[in-house]
């Protein structure tokens, strides 16, 4: 959300405060509010006005996307370290609960390093850290580059998360293990495969197509629980937002059997139309049409061994799920992408001594505060 007064309407109907459902201390906890700002004293309002229904505030200092570019935040702000310290420094100093920031790393390993630090200096009580440069998006994303992670791991004394390649669920064991973080973060890969972090290997282990086939979901399962969850929230959803959502999980199904592609594009539902009583009802007839067409489509694999079912993408090297299952969307890589950027497991740096950084009583209560509230939250599962 952007904190400024022009997108102040905008940021409320995002965050529905009114309908009780945003921050909700019995299902929407922990929960992080994030921000893109250029104004210190503007993101304070506006982090004033939810600080009561969050346990944080995260700023956005990683997005890459022209918009970004044209309001001057995210991303864009990477030149700017004295109003990038006075952004979360006012946030660190005025309020109750803890600041963090997401942002992605320079060519060098050296800046990456000393910007990391500023943030810390500034407030920041969490650094989740993107593996790439900001000129790495789009067909241009390229690999991230963990070493730079892990040199940021090594270089501040707050928890680090680390985001950037994390395709399949054995891919976050890899990651801990390469960055040395205290978590993972993963954006695009959750949107095409929203159960990404459902089935978790808890070590490094072999990879096997066997492994990968249980590891991964019907996506058209996935799509009508997220449009069961929909139904039920008094909070507005918009329907590019839903079908948006539902063009990314659906993705390799949709890709198989275009006529539905076109359909679901086709399908309008009116403004008016109240979602609660069955308004959502012609995406779910979409999704249920897929389903029995992906049923069929894998009563007819039955029997056939797994290095059958799952292939290697010739321009990525990466697995090929059947177009029945969720899976992670990924672009043929190129060589400009990959410039700045090492392979994951490549090239990780020596370790640098941790700064003696003084903290207050003040701080370590509000990381307290996130350590306890970040239980584990009882997962539900809805049935459609």
């Amino acid at each position: 959300m952007f904190a400024d007064d022009t997108h102040k309407n905008t940021w409320k109907k995002n965050f529905d405060m009114e309908s009780g459902e945003e921050g909700d201390p019995t299902t929407d906890r922990p929960l992080i509010v994030q921000f893109c700002a250029n104004n210190p004293e503007k993101l304070l309002i506006s982090a004033k006005a939810v600080e009561a229904h969050c346990d944080a505030i995260d700023i956005n200092l990683g997005c890459p996307q022209d918009i970004a570019k044209k309001g001057k935040y995210g991303a864009f702000l990477q030149d700017d370290w004295d109003l990038i310290y006075k952004l979360i420094n006012v946030l660190h100093t005025n309020l109750s609960i803890p600041v963090t920031a997401k942002f992605r790393v320079f060519p060098t390993v050296e800046k990456t390093v000393e910007y990391a630090k500023m943030l810390e200096r500034a407030g920041a009580q969490i650094l989740t850290c993107h593996g790439r440069i900001r000129e790495q998006r789009g067909h241009l994303s390229g690999l991230a580059d963990w070493g730079k992670i892990r040199a940021v791991k090594e270089a501040v004394s707050v928890p680090v998360f680390a985001n950037g390649n994390i395709l399949y669920p054995s891919d976050i064991a890899k990651c801990l293990k390469a960055t040395g973080a205290d978590g993972v973060m993963s954006a695009e890969g959750q949107l095409y495969n929203p159960a990404l972090f459902a089935n978790v290997p808890t070590e490094i282990e072999e990879v096997t197509n066997h492994k990968l086939l249980e590891q991964h979901v019907p996506h058209v399962d996935l799509a009508l629980e997220y449009l069961s969850i929909v139904q039920s929230l008094k909070t507005h959803t918009s329907i590019s937002a839903i079908k948006g959502h539902l063009f990314k999980i659906l993705r390799p199904g949709l890709s198989h059997d275009k006529d539905l592609r076109e359909k679901l594009g086709r399908t309008l539902i009116k403004k008016d139309q109240d979602w609660r009583q069955g308004g959502l009802q012609p995406y779910i007839d979409v999704c249920l049409e897929l389903k029995e067409r992906m049923e069929v489509n894998a009563k007819a694999a039955e029997g056939q061994d797994s290095d059958e079912l799952v292939t290697l993408d010739i321009s990525t090297g990466l697995h090929v799920l059947p177009h029945w299952l969720a899976q992670p969307y990924f672009r043929p890589l190129r060589e400009v992408a990959t410039k700045g950027a090492d392979k994951p497991a490549e090239a990780i740096p020596a370790k640098r001594q941790r700064p003696e950084t003084e903290r207050t009583a003040e701080d370590e209560n509000k990381r307290l505060r996130l350590d306890t509230e970040a239980q584990p939250v009882e997962t539900i599962h809805i049935a459609v």
